[in-house]
């Protein structure tokens, strides 16, 4: 039986049936905790996170379905179960327009406990599911992902660059349906306007200069599975209009093609924008936009899910740790102060980079504060003379960078500097597009490297 970290909650005011669910979950494996009353029960709820509530209605001072208000206003997507008797059949009509999953008739078995609790209980969460869910804002973000996981609506991941959009939308995945297909990702902004389109569609032999055989597009490389559409709003607008026929007829034609591939997948798309602001401003089709903001969520920033920081801190220790041949590295106490403090302006990457760099930096069997660097990042506004000022600064970091996005990076940062803030000749010395330079420094912006 897999192991279940989340406890459940039962309330309920009878001591002898309070101790029988107890002596139930506690044969079937399944932590919890049993309160007395409504009161009880908000005040654990304010104090730790549930998988699911499993309440009586009938109870003194507050019933169950008072209780159930209350958890819906505070915890709107926590599940609930209410227990009622059969002569209560129209308070559980009641509960069920309140909000609750389903109710039990008394008296029930053993078996319809576990079943209930099994059938609407949040998912679990932690390493084995791949994520890291310790704030009540992200196990309510994973619930609401849970629940469109069941279904083939398509999604729309929204929130700050560096926020985790893509661990989301695998999360959605892999509890789908579709979680033996593949899951296939593109970037769109990273990609060059002049090769978008083939990447995306695909193309056929000779459909343009250097296409020597068929090549399948991210649509059909997706059959059966899912495809992540990353940072949608960056699409040129003359791939939008393609993008929501293809959403549309569900089929897609390769560049130089003349006859349709059927699809069968599931849409999921990102944007760090304000997507009715990019509709507004003409950037972004109003059609495309209400074709994929069919199932909405939003991704809140980590600085508003703070319960998270120092647990994804830990996950990233171990992680790099592992792979750089220094396990059972720690975090001191006093580091993880300072990570809990921060502000985190580029959300989960910008932690984990902060991690990284610290694993390099510390030598010994823990992290303390001094291996952190968390003082701010330079700005890169200034005129020429003293933009040039900052260049030793950049070219020190060279020397820590610890892989290719550090370089580029620091690169892009130091010839912008160079050309005193000038966008057009960073262009012309960096050979990158405009929509590439500033996809980078909007990037870099939301990660706390840049300001201007």
């Amino acid at each position: 039986m897999a192991e279940h970290s989340l406890p459940i909650l039962v309330v309920e005011d009878d001591a002898s049936l309070r101790e029988a669910i107890g002596d139930t979950l506690e044969l079937a494996g399944r932590p919890f905790i049993a309160v007395d009353g409504g009161e009880a029960a908000l005040k654990v709820l304010g104090e730790k996170a549930f998988s699911i509530v499993v309440s009586d209605v009938r109870m003194m001072p507050m019933d169950g379905i008072t209780l159930l208000k209350e958890i819906r206003s505070r915890l709107p997507h926590l599940p609930v179960v209410l227990m009622t008797a059969y002569a209560e059949v129209d308070k559980a009509v009641d509960a069920m327009r309140s909000g609750a999953c389903d109710f039990l008739l008394k008296p029930f078995e053993p078996q319809a406990l576990l079943a209930h609790i099994n059938k609407y209980e949040l998912p679990e969460t932690g390493e084995s599911a791949g994520v890291v869910a310790i704030d009540p804002a992200s196990r309510e973000l994973f619930a609401i992902a849970q629940r469109v996981a069941q279904t083939d609506a398509t999604v729309l991941l929204t929130g700050e660059s560096g926020v985790g959009k893509e661990v989301v939308a695998r999360f959605i995945h892999r509890n789908s349906m579709r979680k033996d297909g593949p899951f296939v990702a593109i970037n769109c902004a990273a990609i060059p306007d002049s090769l978008l389109e083939a990447t995306l569609f695909g193309y056929e032999k000779g459909a343009f200069t250097g296409a020597q055989q068929a090549q399948a597009g991210k649509f059909e490389q997706a059959q059966d599975g899912t495809l992540l559409l990353d940072e949608v709003t960056e699409m040129p607008m003359s791939l939008q209009a393609k993008l929501l026929r293809v959403l549309q007829e569900r089929e897609v034609e390769r560049v130089g093609g003349k006859k349709p591939v059927p699809l069968n997948i599931r849409i999921i798309a990102t944007s760090n924008r304000d997507m009715a602001e990019a509709v507004a401003k003409g950037v972004f089709r109003e059609d495309l936009f209400y074709r994929l903001n069919v199932f909405p969520v939003a991704i809140p920033a980590l600085r508003h899910r703070r319960e998270d920081i120092v647990a994804i801190a830990r996950h990233f220790v171990v992680e790099h740790g592992g792979r750089m041949g220094r396990p059972g590295v720690s975090l001191l106490p006093s580091a993880e102060a300072e990570l809990a403090a921060h502000a985190w302006p580029g959300n989960v990457r910008e932690l984990e980079n902060v991690i990284q760099r610290a694993l390099i930096l510390s030598t010994g069997p823990a992290i303390g504060p001094e291996h952190l660097h968390l003082a701010p990042r330079p700005t890169f506004d200034q005129p020429v003379a003293q933009a040039s000022s900052l260049l030793p600064g950049l070219i020190e970091s060279d020397k820590r960078a610890d892989n290719m996005k550090d370089l580029e990076r620091d690169h892009i940062l130091r010839t912008l500097a160079e050309v005193g803030g000038s966008r057009k000749l960073a262009i012309e010395r960096l050979g990158i597009s405009e929509r590439t330079l500033r996809y980078k420094l909007q990037q870099y912006r939301d990660e706390g490297h840049f300001k201007g």
